[in-house]
């Protein structure tokens, strides 16, 4: 087949490059660029905003030796407004209203199966291509999404909200390989650029952030009370809480406060509104498990979940599988129901939803049931 593929600068993107090129198929990479710090804003919390050349170039560069390396063509587009429209806009509200939202996923959604996609089908290629760890497995005319070999690595969380006609457009040459074998393979090839590279993280596109600096780019600074939930103590002040998530532990700064410092204390509840953080102390508190949740913006990529039946869950990104029964459907929410508590279950978050490895879809986590 003539394939569209994302090659990002990372190791994983050029090995699957290198597999695609083995399986026969015709490869053109293409490197799209998102993110535009000057353009954006982008200054608080920006450790590179003064480095000679932005990440994104870097990655351009370190794509292209591998475009060179491998003999393939590289085409370079840009999905900046796209990114802001879609991905960014979306972010910056959810953080207003104090949900936590995960970019990746609408990453996903909005710009490498959107935009990318509608460029590949419009320019004569019969698929796109990326460097997800995840399956596709098609049978009686249906594509189904299954978690990767790799389950380290499995990113089929991230692929939640795709739908059907984007994945049956989409192959994984990753998934039936795990990441030591990426890297063996971009030795055995001597791919320099990439064979030893960090993998990405931090915000999707955008990198490396301290995050709420960053996010003070875009969301005033306005400090409010810490209070512990039980008492009603005020224990410090923050700086804003929509910069905080359910479940932080970390840059709280009453962490030895009233004698507590060996159980710590741990994000519980926001009142956005009233800008107040509410916490408590130890990580098994109470406060911090629930029973169930409801969930919106529902999509389901192969098929609808029975009501009723047993099922698995994750709530974020590597936490191992929930068991779960789906309590009610209707319309665009999903009633779930845990079978043992779990913790700091988030609201924004997604909640994705699985049968064995294949993965259904999933949504939004809109409210928590205690």
């Amino acid at each position: 087949m003539k394939v569209l593929l994302g090659l990002s600068g990372g190791v994983d993107s050029a090995v699957s490059a290198y597999l695609l090129l083995k399986a026969g198929h015709e490869v053109t990479g293409c490197f799209m660029r998102n993110w535009d710090a000057l353009a954006n804003g982008d200054y608080l919390g920006n450790p590179t905003i003064n480095n000679d050349q932005c990440p994104q170039e870097k990655d351009y560069d370190d794509a292209q030796k591998v475009a060179d390396k491998l003999g393939i063509q590289l085409l370079r587009i840009d999905y900046i407004k796209e990114y802001w429209d879609n991905v960014f806009t979306y972010l910056i509200k959810e953080y207003e209203v104090g949900r936590t939202p995960n970019p990746d996923i609408f990453c996903n959604k909005y710009i490498k199966f959107g935009p990318f996609l509608k460029y590949a089908k419009e320019h004569g290629y019969d698929a796109i291509a990326m460097g997800h760890y995840a399956k596709r497995v098609d049978e009686d005319g249906v594509s189904y999404l299954l978690k990767s070999f790799d389950k380290n690595k499995d990113q089929t969380y991230f692929l939640s909200q795709i739908s059907q006609e984007q994945l049956s457009s989409c192959l994984f040459p990753l998934g039936d390989i795990d990441k030591s074998e990426v890297r063996r393979i971009a030795h055995e090839l001597d791919l320099e650029s990439v064979m030893d590279k960090k993998d990405s993280t931090g915000i999707c596109f955008i990198g490396e952030r301290n995050f709420k600096e960053f996010l003070k780019n875009y969301i005033p600074a306005q400090k409010g009370d810490i209070i512990d939930i039980e008492t009603g103590r005020v224990l410090g002040k923050h700086d804003g809480a929509m910069y905080y998530t359910i479940g932080q532990r970390k840059g709280l700064g009453i962490g030895g406060i009233h004698g507590e410092i060996a159980k710590g204390w741990f994000v519980v509840s926001k009142d956005v509104k009233k800008n107040i953080v509410y916490v408590a102390s130890g990580d098994e508190n109470n406060y911090l498990y629930s029973k169930g949740c409801t969930v919106t913006n529902l999509n389901w990529i192969s098929k609808v979940p029975e009501v009723g039946k047993p099922l698995n869950a994750k709530f974020r990104y590597r936490q191992a599988d929930n068991p779960i029964v789906i309590e009610k459907l209707e319309g665009d929410v999903l009633t779930i129901k845990f079978v043992e508590p779990i913790k700091a279950v988030t609201p924004g978050q997604a909640a994705v939803i699985y049968d064995g490895d294949i993965c259904l879809g999933g949504g939004l986590i809109d409210q928590i049931i205690k």
